[in-house]
């Protein structure tokens, strides 16, 4: 779920993240006929199983980062590559980072990639969250009843002649977690916003409305009123990436140590590199995208400033 989702985004939240890089190749349902509880599962259905048909989609971006959190905001880009995620900080609290800590950065991943060791250890983990977020999608239809709830404009595209459907979700009753992976679902209620034309699903919105552990209870858990928004867009040739990730979410680990996730996180630019692209040449387009972007800001302090009349 939740993306990036795909295997590309390194963070404990991907979990709740979904992977998404969804082609057009579905019958449209119409909206109204959304209205009973039977087709709107039909809807989650089709639309559930075009993400997963697609969750393997070997598309590549390089894209940028901006993302809020109690310690502040950190800018950083992205590209995904067929070895693992490249990803380099230009900014803290938007402002741009030193010649020292763009060396350090710099210095990290040219260690990453001479110890393949670690690299193929990052990938590994990387699969491992894709997993788990495929495995929450997988989950939707089955672990929860769904009720039409209107419908909405797409905010990606103004000029859409069709709108989202948008369903209201709360558990099923009679659903039995298989795993711990899938535990959290029981707790949780909220909205989730379906394309019915490319069947996509464009938006999640959930929170939590009880207590719901993690490991059976036994790694820990997560307070009631947790919170996550994810969002999804169509990036171009009918790829969609994750654009926008809310979460606060507090809780114990290990039944003794507190947990506290609050961050807000954008995600733009995005920008198809080639799908074999290797970590080494990932490096190679974050350094030259960060050089590019330093012009730019550079140029913009130099531009004569129009005066007012």
């Amino acid at each position: 779920m939740v993306s990036g989702l795909r295997n590309s985004r390194p963070m404990l939240v991907v979990q709740l993240a979904l992977p998404l890089c969804v082609s057009l190749w579905a019958a449209p349902l119409p909206a109204a006929s959304c209205e009973s509880p039977a087709t709107c599962l039909q809807l989650v259905r089709s639309a559930v199983a075009n993400e997963v048909a697609h969750s393997n989609d070997p598309t590549k971006h390089l894209f940028h980062s901006r993302k809020e959190s109690a310690q502040g905001s950190q800018t950083r880009l992205y590209v995904e590559t067929r070895d693992a995620m490249a990803g380099m900080t230009i900014a803290y609290n938007d402002k741009p980072l030193t010649a020292a800590e763009t060396q350090g950065e710099e210095g990290r991943l040219s260690w990453l990639e001479s110890h393949t060791d670690q690299l193929k250890r990052k990938h590994a983990q990387e699969l491992e969250a894709a997993d788990r977020s495929l495995r929450i999608v997988k989950a939707l239809p089955d672990a929860f009843l769904f009720e039409y709830d209107g419908e909405e404009n797409d905010p990606a595209d103004a000029s859409s002649k069709y709108k989202l459907v948008r369903l209201k979700f709360h558990p099923n009753p009679s659903y039995q977690p298989p795993t711990h992976v899938e535990q959290v679902l029981v707790g949780m209620q909220g909205v989730l916003v379906i394309d019915p034309v490319g069947l996509r699903i464009a938006k999640i919105d959930g929170t939590l409305f009880r207590e719901v552990g993690f490991g059976w209870g036994i790694l820990g858990h997560l307070d009631k009123g947790g919170h996550f928004l994810v969002e999804q867009r169509n990036v171009g040739n009918g790829c969609w990436e994750v654009s926008h990730m809310s979460l606060a979410f507090t809780g114990k680990i290990l039944l003794f140590k507190n947990l506290s996730i609050k961050s807000d996180e954008v995600l733009t630019d995005f920008r198809r590199v080639p799908d074999n692209t290797t970590f080494p040449q990932g490096v190679e387009l974050l350094k030259a995208e960060e050089i590019k972007l330093t012009q730019t800001r550079s140029a913009e302090v130099l531009k004569p400033q129009t005066r007012s009349r």
